[in-house]
């Protein structure tokens, strides 16, 4: 059924990529990177965002070391309750992108700029730095291939 609502083109039906994820040696390449893509920037801010607020697979103190001192100073409290502000932006971005992936990509891709900016902002952490961009990068990517290769049913 075709709807007239005008927030239409940002609401997303998860059934395709579910059924891709189930099915994806069926599914054409393009396709399947994008769906990759999408599970990916879903899953890893959840998880990654999950483990700086409970720290179930690192040491508090991991994730404190990868705040910088400007970063710590514009944020209210100490730096392990930025880890745990940016533990749960972090983790809201990934189920955005997981509703909105159009949308979701671009915010996440920028939220990860700020991150690089950060760890650029920390001694020794300049090589997390480099990977924190490429992933901005390719989250920017992901945003781009779903506006433009989104099928619809009419």
């Amino acid at each position: 059924m075709a709807s007239t609502h005008a927030w239409d083109h940002l609401t997303h039906d998860m059934r395709e990529e579910m059924h891709d994820l189930t099915h994806f040696a069926t599914v054409d390449a393009a396709h399947q990177s994008r769906v990759a893509l999408w599970a990916t920037f879903v899953a890893l801010p959840v998880l990654w965002g999950l483990d700086m607020m409970t720290n179930a697979v690192t040491e508090s103190t991991t994730w404190e070391s990868t705040i910088s001192t400007w970063a710590d100073n514009l944020l209210p409290g100490s730096a392990a309750d930025a880890v745990m502000w940016v533990g749960a932006i972090t983790l809201l971005l990934g189920l955005l992108v997981a509703a909105v992936p159009q949308f979701g990509g671009d915010v996440l891709g920028i939220w990860l700029v700020l991150l690089t900016a950060n760890l650029f902002s920390v001694d020794q952490m300049a090589h997390l730095g480099l990977g924190m961009l490429a992933l901005a990068v390719c989250c920017f990517a992901m945003a781009r291939m779903m506006r433009g290769d989104h099928r619809r049913e009419a």
